[in-house]
């Protein structure tokens, strides 16, 4: 099988190591069936797509709707190179997949309004399935409603006339889309689970996403769920795009 891309950009260890082997172990693949490039670390280098059976890109402390003077230097060139493959990922309608970050990278690539309007606290949502995204083949074996991990400051407020809403919440009127036929971007995380979730809060409780004395609090109501359908994603994914 030709391997998958993870394109990461958590600078922290323990959350990109995490990531990674959450994609590992809800996509059923083994450390060479997925490679993982970590943007934020060096340069994208020049990739050749044949070589591969898909591209997937986690969440991201970047934020796209940031005013573009208060981005720092890697944050650009994260853009531009994620900007530069979409590019091509697009033209060839090449299986892709971006959760969280991926809304703001697809979705202000292909002219979606990104902007704070349809932001969401760290916590389990309640995602339901369009009629397309009943259809839709990533999402086969999908109930019509189901609990997902969501935390993000901005979020696709209007989709392009071309794109296909598969998915929203009561908060977040975007929360899974697809571009041509194989590239998907999803608001919520379809990797986490609930100790994915609390392994990221203890990582992140002094970086501002939240105040630091709510980590023990967001731990605990994290763990009052079990979240196990978006994973689906994941798998249907792989099992559709291996080549």
């Amino acid at each position: 099988m030709l391997p998958f891309l993870l394109l990461a950009s958590r600078a922290e260890d323990a959350a990109a190591d995490d990531e990674y082997a959450a994609y590992l172990r809800y996509g059923g693949l083994e450390e060479r069936e997925l490679r993982r490039i970590r943007l934020e670390a060096a340069p994208l280098p020049e990739l050749d797509l044949s070589r591969y059976s898909g591209v997937i890109v986690g969440g991201s402390p970047f934020t796209s709707s940031d005013p573009e003077e208060g981005k720092s230097p890697v944050q650009h060139r994260v853009e531009r190179e994620l900007s530069g493959l979409l590019d091509q990922l697009v033209a060839r309608d090449f299986p892709f997949l971006g959760a969280c970050y991926g809304v703001g990278t697809l979705g202000r690539h292909q002219g979606a309004v990104i902007d704070r309007t349809f932001g969401e606290p760290l916590a389990a949502v309640e995602i339901s399935l369009t009629g397309a995204g009943l259809q839709d083949p990533l999402l086969q074996g999908m109930p019509p409603a189901f609990t997902a991990f969501a935390g993000h400051k901005e979020a696709c407020s209007t989709l392009p006339g071309h794109a296909v809403l598969l998915a929203r919440s009561a908060a977040c009127p975007v929360q899974m889309f697809r571009i041509r036929n194989n590239l998907y971007a999803t608001q919520f995380h379809p990797e986490l689970d609930a100790e994915g979730l609390v392994t990221r809060i203890d990582i992140y409780r002094h970086v501002g996403y939240f105040p630091p004395e709510s980590a023990e609090e967001l731990m605990a109501d994290a763990r009052k769920f079990t979240v196990t359908e978006p994973m689906n994603i994941l798998r249907n994914f792989v099992a559709r795009y291996a080549a």
